[in-house]
C-alpha cells in the first residue's frame, strides 16, 4: 500500500470454503480481516486448535464483514489469547455476534461434555476450543460501526464498511492506506435475494480479494419458493416430518419468507411449522431492528414472524422428537456440524416418509456434505444413524453470489485491481473462478496459498519472506 512494504498474509480461506483470516501489515500495524473458525474436513478443523500463526497480542484490530462463524468463530479464542483490541463491524453484525459466539462456545461445551458422557472421543478429556463465558467477555471489545463511514485504524489506516447482502450487517470492507486500497468482498449476496438488498457495487482498488463460494457453478434456475412448496406437500400428504436443516441467521429468515407466502397463497397444507433454534428466535428481533436492510413490506415481515412457533426450551425441543408428522421443523445448523438438528436427525432420518432439506452450501467434511452426496449413515454424538427419510438438497435457497454474479458484479467496475485474489471456496471452485477472471475479464487473478504472503503494492505475485509465516512468533520487532 505504501512505500515501508505494507503485507497482506492469507491465514484462512485459501484452501477451503471456512476460517476466513486475512492479516494486513501495513507501518507498525497488524489489522485483521475475519477471525473465522476453520469447518467441515478433520484436517482443516485442527487448525483451530494449532497456535495463530501470529502472537494474538500483536493485533492491532480484528474489523469483521459479517457474523457467520467462518469469519468470526475464533474471535474469542483470539481474545482468550491475548488480543486487546477493538473488533469493528457493522451494528448488525456486532448484535447478531452477541448471539452466535456465546451460542458457538455453549455448542463446544456440550459437545466435550457429551464426547467425555459416551466416550466418544480418542482424548480422555475432551475440551471445547472457548467456552461461552470465552465467548461473551470477547463481546467487550466490539466497536458498532455504520456503513458507508470510514473506521481510523491509526497509523493511515482505514476502512470503510459497504453493503455485501447475504445476511443482517454483511459488508464488503474497504480498505486504504498511503493512497492504495484492498478490497474484502466478505460474502456477497445474491441481486435477487427474496430479503436483502444486493451488494454495493465494487469501488476502485488496487487489490480485491473475493469469495468463490460457487465459484464454479450457477444456481439452478428453480423457483426456490415452489421447490420448497413441493417439497413440503409431498411430505405433508404422506404424513412425513419436514426436517429443515438451516443456518440460525439469515436462512431461518428467507425459509419463514417462503413459507409464508406458501401459506397466504394455499401452497402448502395447513400443517404446524416449528422454529426450533433459539438463536434464530432470538435473530428475528435484530432483523426487525434493522428494516433499512431489507426489502420487504411491513406486513410480509410481521406475517413472517407469524407463521412459526417458536421452540425456545430443551424441554419443548425434545417433545418434537415425539411428536411425529405431519409438521415442518427448522432448526440449525445449516450444515448439520452441531445443534438441535441432530438430535432431531436421530428422531427422524430413519424413517423414509420424511424429508432431510438441506437449505444452503455443504462444506466439504461436513454431515451435510455426506448426507448431500448420497451416505445412507451419518456418525452423531459417536453413533452411527441410519438415514432411509428423503433427502432434497435446495441450493436455490443460497443467500450466496453464484460465479456468473460475482463476474457482472466485478464486471461493473470503472477500473481493475491491479491482482485479485481468489479466496473462501473449494479448490476446484475457487480455481474455475480465476480462470474465468482471467478469461472473461481480461484481470489478473491467482489463487493464493495458505499462510502465503504478498505484497500490497507489488500484487503481480508472491513475496516469500525469509521465514515461514507459521514460526513466526509475530511479536513487534520479530519482522
Amino acid at each position: 500500500m505504501d512505500d515501508d512494504g505494507a503485507r497482506l498474509r492469507f491465514l484462512g480461506a485459501t484452501d477451503t470454503v471456512t476460517g476466513s483470516r486475512y492479516l494486513v501489515e501495513h507501518g507498525n500495524r497488524r489489522i485483521l480481516i475475519d477471525c473465522g473458525l476453520f469447518q467441515g474436513y478433520k484436517v482443516l478443523r485442527e487448525r483451530n486448535r494449532r497456535p495463530f500463526p501470529v502472537s494474538p497480542d500483536s493485533i492491532d484490530a480484528v474489523v469483521l464483514t459479517h457474523a457467520h462463524l467462518d469469519h468470526t468463530g475464533y474471535v474469542p479464542a483470539l481474545v482468550r489469547e491475548g488480543f486487546r483490541g477493538p473488533v469493528f463491524a457493522t451494528h448488525g453484525t456486532a448484535e447478531l455476534c452477541t448471539l452466535l459466539l456465546p451460542d458457538s462456545g455453549h455448542l463446544q461445551e456440550e459437545e466435550a461434555e457429551t464426547a467425555l458422557r459416551r466416550q466418544s472421543s480418542r482424548h480422555a478429556s475432551p475440551r471445547p476450543l472457548y467456552t461461552a463465558e470465552d465467548a461473551v467477555h470477547s463481546l467487550d471489545q466490539f466497536r458498532p460501526c455504520d456503513f458507508d463511514q470510514p473506521v481510523d485504524l491509526g497509523a493511515g489506516l482505514r476502512a470503510t464498511f459497504r453493503r455485501a447482502g447475504h445476511i443482517l450487517g454483511a459488508a464488503q470492507v474497504h480498505l486504504e492506506a498511503g493512497g492504495h486500497s484492498a478490497h474484502f468482498t466478505g460474502d456477497l449476496g445474491r441481486d435477487d435475494d427474496p430479503l436483502m438488498y444486493p451488494p454495493a457495487p465494487l469501488e476502485r482498488c488496487d487489490v480485491l480479494v473475493t469469495e468463490s463460494t460457487y465459484g464454479d457453478r450457477a444456481h439452478p434456475p428453480e423457483d426456490a419458493e415452489r421447490e420448497l412448496g413441493d417439497v413440503v406437500s409431498r411430505v405433508v400428504r404422506r404424513g412425513g416430518v419436514v426436517l429443515i436443516a438451516s443456518f440460525a441467521v439469515g436462512r431461518a429468515e428467507t425459509l419463514m419468507l417462503h413459507l409464508s407466502r406458501l401459506s397466504r397463497r394455499h401452497r402448502i397444507p395447513d400443517v404446524p411449522i416449528y422454529l426450533n433454534s433459539p438463536m434464530a428466535v432470538d435473530a428475528t428481533a435484530m432483523y426487525q431492528r434493522h428494516r433499512e436492510e431489507h426489502r420487504i413490506t411491513d406486513a410480509e415481515f410481521r406475517e413472517m414472524y407469524r407463521l412459526p412457533t417458536m421452540v425456545r426450551t430443551v424441554d419443548d425441543s425434545k417433545l418434537l422428537n415425539l411428536r411425529g408428522g405431519p409438521m415442518v421443523i427448522i432448526s440449525a445448523s445449516g450444515m448439520l456440524t452441531g445443534g438441535r438438528v441432530l438430535h432431531h436427525l436421530e428422531a427422524y432420518a430413519d424413517d423414509p416418509r420424511n424429508c432431510i432439506v438441506l437449505s444452503g452450501y455443504q462444506a466439504g467434511g461436513t454431515r451435510g456434505a455426506a448426507l448431500r452426496d448420497g451416505a445412507r449413515s451419518l456418525r452423531v454424538y459417536g453413533r452411527d444413524v441410519a438415514v432411509r427419510a428423503e433427502v432434497v438438497s435446495l441450493e436455490s435457497l443460497s443467500a450466496h453470489a453464484d460465479a456468473d454474479a460475482i463476474i457482472r458484479w466485478m464486471a461493473h467496475a470503472e477500473t481493475p485491481p491491479r491482482m485479485t485474489y481468489v479466496t473462501h471456496g473449494e479448490l476446484n471452485a475457487s480455481d474455475a473462478l480465476r480462470r474465468r477472471i482471467r478469461h472473461e475479464l481480461g484481470w489478473p487473478a491467482r489463487v493464493p496459498e495458505y499462510l502465503e504472503t504478498v505484497r500490497l503494492d507489488e500484487p503481480q505475485g508472491p513475496h516469500r519472506p525469509t521465514a515461514a509465516p507459521a514460526m513466526e512468533d509475530g511479536r513487534r520487532g520479530a519482522h
